[in-house]
């Protein structure tokens, strides 16, 4: 029977998530960065993000937050931007909900983002015609 030669298993790799709840600084934008909000997670640490310069950019999770911060539709994130490819970007910082309103405060998000409610698509806007009515004569023909 092989030994085990390492150093524990998933619940050590997982980690104390204490980090999470203290206070850290708000982190501006610098250059060859920009703010943008989350449209939707596309999977295999990537995501598609609309920037705060009106383009929407394919995003790359970096591998230090990857399984970490987790991110969903909807948040803002800071973006670094690639010199060699404008249609993408990579995920740098996740801002939390309080520093996300901070940011807007200050001036740096535009007026009309919307923080904290989920992306929803220009399609499924008009709730009235998700449903359809059979009368009794259509169940009667089938």
């Amino acid at each position: 029977m092989p030994k085990n030669k390492g150093k524990g298993g998933k619940n050590r790799k997982r980690g104390k998530n204490e980090a999470d709840d203290e206070k850290r600084e708000l982190v501006f934008k610098e250059d060859g960065q920009e703010y943008a909000q989350v449209l939707r997670m596309l999977g295999n640490g990537r995501c598609e993000a609309m920037c705060i310069d009106g383009t929407k950019r394919l995003c790359h999770i970096r591998g230090k937050m990857h399984k970490k911060v987790w991110i969903a539709a909807g948040d803002i994130i800071l973006l670094g931007l690639r010199d060699y490819q404008d249609d993408k970007a990579d995920v740098i910082l996740k801002y939390m909900p309080d520093e996300a309103r901070l940011l807007k405060a200050y001036g740096e998000l535009p007026e009309n983002t919307r923080l904290n409610e989920g992306i929803v698509d220009e399609e499924d806007e008009g709730g009235a015609d998700d449903y359809i009515e059979f009368e009794d004569e259509d169940i009667d023909k089938i």
